[in-house]
């Protein structure tokens, strides 16, 4: 499956060293205006690049729109949109051609296919994930006006990481200031130290991703198939090295009472439903409780390292490999945009879902 959502969809295309990847968004309602500077402002946080923590490899990743937009405002026809790939280096990947590299991709792709692209990853590569950022900041645009938020940050770099905080919030502007997008100044500079210990080991480091969401309303949701978080969790597992999601408390709910892990209910001065905690992240039954939504995203290490490792070839005789060629040694920094992105995509579906469940 190349699509995500139900009801707004974004179908992408492409492959890492191709000559472009892009996009096709389906069911964004008409009469949107589209901040385009928004949008490029979205990928650039995602784009190669920023850093001496990211792939060196140097894209512009400017977007070109070529249907379903007329003078900046959505028409209700489908949005295709494309970004050119520019700083391709395909030679980088002459000695992978024939070899599978431990933990990629790689050989689960020429098992299912019998071929394989191996540029750069070719389909398997995150530079897709850019095409899920723009999608992101249309379904973020939809939403915004109705008081949602999404803001995602680092919380971890391997063995680093910030308290555990469900609750807490903080301003986009703090977390852009880190070059890793980690809130705390003194926590971001031990990461970029694990991140520059694992480049200088030839070696990489994954960590984790919180993501908070406000404002969504209660009621958004379907029961046993197709529950908010099953769709979040499945959305932000499709993001290249996401490997677990917790939602809430998630797994520390396991250890807990049922007298503990229960968000008590009561009422407010103005007589609202509230909670007296949120340990459920949010989402009951499968459907938003209108508490704040948590998610925690685990990321492993970049499979990608000059270290020498054992794997096999298409022949299926055991090699030594060192990889070559432009790679993050910490795919987390750049992550933070595309699970914000996967965020509001589904958060998108999920609202026009709630469109259509009753007639008023």
């Amino acid at each position: 499956m190349n699509t995500t959502g139900r009801l707004f969809r974004l179908t992408t295309f492409g492959e890492s060293h191709g000559e472009a990847v892009g996009g096709v968004i389906d069911g964004c309602p008409a009469g949107l205006s589209i901040d385009m500077e928004a949008v490029e402002h979205d990928v650039q946080r995602r784009r190669p690049g920023q850093s001496t923590y990211t792939s060196p490899r140097n894209e512009k990743d400017s977007v070109r729109f070529l249907s379903g937009l007329f003078q900046g405002v959505t028409t209700g026809a489908p949005i295709a949109f494309i970004i050119e790939n520019r700083d391709v280096h395909s030679e980088d990947y002459d000695h992978l051609s024939r070899v599978f590299r431990p933990g990629h991709a790689d050989y689960t792709y020429f098992c299912k296919y019998g071929f394989r692209d191996p540029r750069g990853g070719g389909r398997s590569s995150a530079r897709e994930t850019a095409v899920r950022v723009v999608g992101g900041a249309v379904a973020k645009q939809l939403l915004a006006p109705l008081g949602i938020d999404c803001r995602a940050y680092t919380s971890q770099i391997g063995c680093v990481q910030l308290p555990k905080d469900l609750s807490a919030r903080y301003s986009r502007e703090i977390v852009e200031a880190s070059p890793v997008r980690c809130p705390d100044p003194s926590i971001s500079a031990q990461m970029e130290a694990e991140i520059a210990a694992a480049q200088s080991a030839c070696d990489s480091v994954g960590g984790i991703i919180n993501c908070h969401i406000g404002g969504v309303p209660a009621g958004w949701g379907e029961p046993i198939y197709d529950k908010l978080h099953a769709a979040l969790g499945a959305a932000m597992l499709s993001i290249n090295a996401a490997k677990g999601v917790e939602i809430g408390e998630g797994f520390a709910l396991a250890s807990m009472r049922g007298s503990e892990a229960n968000d008590q209910m009561t009422t407010d001065d103005a007589d609202n439903i509230t909670f007296c905690s949120n340990h459920a992240g949010g989402i009951s039954g499968g459907i938003s409780t209108g508490q704040d939504i948590h998610l925690r995203i685990a990321f492993k290490p970049t499979p990608t390292i000059g270290q020498e490792q054992q794997t096999i070839n298409e022949n299926g005789e055991v090699v030594l490999l060192a990889a070559k060629g432009r790679h993050d040694p910490c795919v987390v920094p750049r992550a933070v945009p595309v699970v914000e992105a996967m965020a509001w995509l589904t958060l998108a579906d999920a609202f026009l879902a709630s469109r259509t469940d009753r007639i008023e």
